[in-house]
């Protein structure tokens, strides 16, 4: 048994937002239809590393998902949406502010014909406001929220993620405003619409920036690998050449690893006792930490900090990551049979349930591949089939 699976759900939506939110219900149960471009595809699949043309980007964001080829612009696409639309319970759509409308799919007239429908729209910026009509990228929000101003060396640019950080952030929250959404309809009986702005979530896990410069006039800083909050925090480097991230959040854990690193008398300094007051002396406890560790093979430095019970990791890149005890004890990465690349391998499901977990079944398919099948269940006969893939509204 699956959590979800008497749900179906529409991914309308392109790239990585709203189809990562579709992709975290489909991990467990829901039935998801990706509808994309008959000829263009979604642009994801061009994105990132891949095997012989096949992107292994689109293996993971697309598994899960059946997939329909259908040209939305046309007005038998539209047509097809709407049929779809009846017999599901929630549609995933990221076009600008005024697409749906313009196409005769506006959210109330969707809704009239299935009134239990949630209508998820995740866009740049909303649907309202001077921005809501301007195309929205991850890359934007990162730099719109803070983010990017308070991230980098002190002395050096603002800097962006390498990967689709505000993208993966906005799908999390979406996939959580859909659950909130069907179980509103629950007690309601009603569906509703669902609007998203990706410049939102990202501010949430910033913490209470605003609050504090409202309250006091403060603007976030970049600290490089140093925290505003704690201290010490940073990576350092041991005598063999091996990076490790430590952090001190917890008070206990502060004191245990200055105590650890031959540095006991810091623990009776009246700054000591708070996050802030220890970030005031930062270059003394990053002075003591890093000599002590430049001093000791990493292999020591983490056993020692584990017999502390201070916090302590490697900084892993991926090759470390296939290799991990930790990761292979909670199976984050599973090996699932592939239509065109015979197997790959693919990051599990975020969590595990204990009465109804969820599942990868299959990766990312070709373009098109259940668009006959789909357009049955809506009653399309193969004759229609063929004549709408004839005029090119599907594929």
């Amino acid at each position: 048994m699956t959590s979800l699976a008497d749900l179906r759900v529409i991914d309308a939506a392109t790239l990585f937002a709203g189809p990562s939110a579709a992709m975290m219900l489909g991990d467990f149960g829901a039935d998801v239809i990706k509808i994309e471009h008959p000829r263009r595809g979604d642009p994801s699949r061009g994105h990132g590393a891949s095997v012989d043309g096949v992107g292994l980007w689109w293996k993971t964001l697309a598994r899960n998902k059946r997939t329909a080829a259908v040209d939305l612009s046309r007005a038998e696409g539209q047509e097809i949406l709407r049929r779809l639309a009846e017999r599901s319970d929630v549609l995933i759509e990221n076009f600008r502010p005024g697409t749906l409308e313009r196409w005769n799919l506006a959210p109330e007239d969707l809704l009239e014909l299935n009134p239990r429908l949630i209508v998820a729209r995740m866009t740049g910026f909303g649907q309202s406001g001077p921005m809501a009509r301007q195309p929205g990228f991850g890359t934007l929000a990162e730099a719109m929220s803070g983010f990017a101003a308070m991230t980098g060396q002190p002395d050096g640019p603002p800097t962006l993620p390498p990967l689709a950080l505000a993208d993966g952030i906005a799908g999390l929250a979406m996939s959580y405003a859909i659950m909130v959404a069907l179980r509103a309809r629950e007690q309601s009986g009603r569906g509703q619409v669902i609007d998203l702005a990706i410049i939102e979530p990202i501010l949430g896990i910033l913490g209470p920036q605003m609050t504090a410069y409202k309250a006091l006039g403060v603007v976030p800083r970049r600290t490089g690998n140093r925290s505003s909050s704690n201290a010490p925090r940073n990576t350092y480097r041991t005598r063999d050449g091996r990076w490790l991230a430590i952090s001190t959040s917890a008070q206990p854990v502060a004191e245990r690893v200055v105590t650890l690193v031959g540095r006991p008398d810091l623990v009776e300094q009246p700054w000591f006792a708070s996050g802030s007051g220890r970030v005031q002396h930062v270059d003394e406890l990053d002075e003591a930490v890093a000599s002590w560790i430049a001093e000791r093979d990493a292999d020591e430095v983490i056993a020692r900090f584990e017999e502390a019970q201070a916090a302590v990791a490697p900084i892993y890149d991926v090759s470390d990551i296939a290799e991990d005890p930790q990761y292979a004890a909670l199976k984050t990465f599973v090996e699932v049979p592939d239509e065109e690349l015979g197997s790959v391998t693919l990051q599990n499901v975020l969590f595990r349930l204990s009465d109804t977990p969820g599942e990868i079944r299959w990766p990312g398919r070709r373009l098109g591949r259940d668009t006959d099948e789909v357009l049955a269940e809506l009653d399309y006969t193969g004759e229609a089939i063929d004549a709408l893939r004839e005029e090119g509204v599907i594929a």
